[in-house]
């Protein structure tokens, strides 16, 4: 008898990916496959679990899916003893389980592998987005993924495909902005670089169908949206991460239209599987199954919960644990939940299991880890991220700095690198690589001649000693202060963790800046002392006084390890700042939304007496650069085009100024009649194009006819006949569409 006559199909890896399936699932009981849909976790969350309590459940109960680290509160995070975990783990589904089916260790990794310690972090969603350059985001999330592999993780919980129309939601700087395009190419292009990476893992669009406009802003409350702004607005980035090819789906932890998405067969099967055609696997958010029964109040307990979330088309409870597996093995067994169901997501966690190589390679060189993460390559590409991220506000031209100033940095954020990290990342400052804004603008003085004093001035939301601040501002050239937000999750916390009390700032009802914070820069303004604004945050924030009162004035973002030598190389001067806001920044709360696609509507007292629709502080796409740009007549070739074709849109930009520099190129649209009420404006492409002084280049964006379309209720996707204008600068051009 052959060695392949005793090994079983579906350990052989020269068979086809769907007969090795085929084969494993036929021998597996239904406990073993209610235990492949089940996740845990290690570490704490609403209680504690070990190593033990992890491969006890892995032995006993079957569960093929963990989440040991790459979260807030895990077993390990550095690299060498991250890597050995999943390496136990594996060992013991491997070697202790009947059938040695390998698990699939999931991280929240969404702006590198940022919850162990020394990876490379890069700019979180909102400044990604600011860098408009997705071929650089992708390259980035290629670095997650191989840096997530060489530590033994598979599946990362990203991109988030939210589109960022709520300012107040403390889950915003994770979005990609405000715009559903934008949002969409971002996203797919992170999921281009995670799956297509030579070392791929599976990435995970979330949050389905739409979270990110939640009521009052608070995190996970309902959003109740029609049909019309659903499908135009909030799904549009899912649709692109599916042509994207991505491996898996995380439902929404909020109801819309009365239903938990966790629950809502409509969603999950009608919407996302059938007329989307997604064939991947459907992961639960974290107790997005348990709150069912906990919070929503549509499941009668955790077993009715189960049964709800399989039958709408869920396929992994991420952190079910074994009451999960326990719950679904019996639904099954009493007919409750047909074994086709169980069968269908078993299969698809299994395709994804084989096709990652886990059955031929489960485990990692945990040796090798420490050294294979934040390499210098790996941060100089950070870096770059973090250049291309930095917006300019506001420049009275104190900006760059002429390198002989003396210069004084104050602010909670100057020398807080976990802050710099912001949300989703290592708590621990000695975990973080990278360079605070103080530590590099030391560095930069050396090298400029200028020189650096100090006193943070405030925390987040206390003041320290303002008087000691104030001296040192009036002595100086120069104040630059690193103001702005911390780290945080969700609903601003937890509170242990993001170490502010739930309930003071940053809250969702205030979107100013700490009242500690406004003081410390009105007593630095009162010196006389030119004032620098460096925001890191990862909201936009409401700063109408630092726009009338501040010198300059720098969006970072949560910028990464890399942020703090960005922003010091940008206010020496050493880097251009390229980065446009990818959403607006409104001027107080109550001037929300603010959004440049707001609907068409009558102003019933005429326009003379209406206030503009959209006035932010500062506009979605703007910022500013060291050098000025100027466009000619905006040139439209195919003026006709049908509803398959693709309209080309020239510019060309002079650069006006002394510097060489890169401008991002925007082109809006507008219908001028049409069926349903449409956008005033809408963005339609985006192109960047790199000029030096006194040069002149053309540059010509590419727009598929179905960017001028929308989903029509009841119809589907339109792309209607008649006259459209696009908008490039202050110039416009029209073309039409044929029917």
């Amino acid at each position: 008898m052959s060695d392949d006559d005793e090994t079983p199909p579906y350990r052989r890896p020269e068979l086809d990916t769907a007969e090795r399936v085929s084969d494993l699932l036929d021998r597996m009981t239904v406990e073993e496959k209610a235990g492949q849909l089940a996740g845990t976790w290690g570490g704490h969350l609403r209680e504690a679990q070990t190593f033990e309590d992890i491969a006890d459940a892995v032995r006993n109960h079957h569960l093929g899916v963990a989440a040991p680290f790459g979260w807030a509160a895990p077993l390990a995070t550095d690299p060498t003893e991250v890597a050995e975990i999943a390496n136990d783990l594996q060992r013991v589904a491997r070697e202790e389980t009947r059938l040695g089916i390998p698990l699939l260790l999931n991280v929240d990794a969404v702006h590198g592998h940022a919850y162990v310690a020394d990876t490379t972090v890069f700019p979180n969603g909102l400044g990604a987005a600011a860098t408009w350059d997705p071929e650089l985001i992708e390259a980035g999330a290629e670095i997650t993924a191989k840096e997530m592999r060489r530590t033994g993780a598979h599946q990362n919980y990203s991109p988030t495909c939210d589109v960022g129309r709520e300012p107040r939601w403390g889950r915003i700087f994770e979005t990609f902005g405000e715009s559903p395009l934008l949002c969409a190419t971002m996203a797919a292009a992170k999921i281009r670089g995670y799956q297509e990476s030579d070392e791929p893992v599976l990435a995970t669009a979330k949050h389905f169908p739409a979270y990110s406009e939640p009521e009052r802003g608070e995190d996970a409350s309902p959003v109740d949206v029609s049909e019309y702004k659903l499908r135009n607005t909030f799904v549009r980035p899912f649709e692109d991460a599916l042509d994207a090819g991505v491996d898996s789906v995380m439902p929404s932890y909020n109801s819309v239209d009365g239903e938990p998405s966790h629950s809502s067969r409509r969603v999950l099967t009608g919407l996302l599987r059938d007329e989307l055609g997604f064939e991947g696997h459907v992961v639960s958010d974290w107790n997005g199954v348990r709150q069912l029964a906990d919070d929503h109040k549509t499941a009668k307990n955790q077993r009715d919960a189960v049964r709800q979330a399989h039958a709408a088309g869920l396929d992994v409870a991420s952190v079910g644990s074994v009451e999960h597996a326990e719950n679904l093995a019996s639904l099954v067994e009493a007919g409750e939940l047909d074994e086709e169901t169980l069968d269908a997501s078993v299969r698809r966690v299994l395709e994804q299991k084989f096709e990652l190589g886990l059955f031929e390679e489960p485990y990692v060189d945990a040796d090798e880890a420490s050294d294979s993460v934040g390499t210098d390559d790996h941060r100089e590409l950070a870096r770059e991220a973090a250049r291309a991220s930095v917006t300019l506000l506001k420049n009275d031209g104190v900006l760059p700095l002429s390198g002989d100033e003396e210069v004084f940095v104050g602010g909670p954020n100057a020398d807080d690198i976990v802050h710099q990290l912001g949300g989703w990342s290592v708590l621990d400052a000695d975990d973080a690589a990278g360079e605070t804004i103080l530590e590099a603008l030391r560095a930069k003085s050396e090298d400029h001649g200028a020189s650096v004093t100090y006193e943070q001035g405030a925390t987040l939301n206390e003041t320290l000693d303002l008087d000691a601040a104030a001296e040192k501002a009036a002595e100086a050239d120069v104040a630059v202060l690193a103001l702005g937000e911390g780290w945080y999750l969700h609903e601003f916390g937890p509170a242990a963790q993001a170490g502010v009390e739930t309930g003071e700032w940053p809250t969702r009802s205030e979107l100013r800046l700490s009242e500690a914070q406004r003081e410390l820069a009105r007593r630095v303004h009162e010196t006389g002392t030119p004032v620098v604004g460096v925001l890191v945050t990862g909201r936009p924030l409401a700063v109408e006084w630092l726009d009338h009162n501040a010198a300059g004035l720098l969006m970072a973002y949560y910028p990464g390890t890399e942020g703090g030598r960005a922003v010091a190389e940008t206010l020496f001067g050493e880097n251009d700042p390229r980065g446009r806001l990818p959403i607006s920044v409104p001027r107080s709360t109550g001037d929300l939304p603010q959004h440049h696609d707001y609907l068409a509507h009558p102003r019933p007292i005429g326009d003379d007496e209406h206030p503009p629709s959209y006035d932010p502080l500062y506009e979605f796409g703007h910022g500013l650069s060291y050098t000025t740009f100027e466009y000619d007549e905006v040139a439209v070739e195919r003026a006709e085009i049908g509803e398959e074709g693709e309209l080309d849109v020239t510019a060309t930009v002079s650069n006006t100024g002394d510097r060489p520099g890169t401008e991002t190129v925007h082109v809006y649209a507008r219908q001028e009649v049409s069926s349903r009420v449409r956008p005033e404006r809408w963005l339609v492409g985006f192109g960047q194009v790199s000029v030096d002084p006194g040069e002149s280049a053309s540059l010509t964006v590419s727009i598929p006819a179905e960017e001028f379309g929308f989903y029509k209720p009841r119809e589907g996707r339109v792309v209607e006949s008649g006259e459209y204008r696009v908008f490039v600068g202050d110039d416009e051009a029209s073309f039409e569409v044929a029917e």
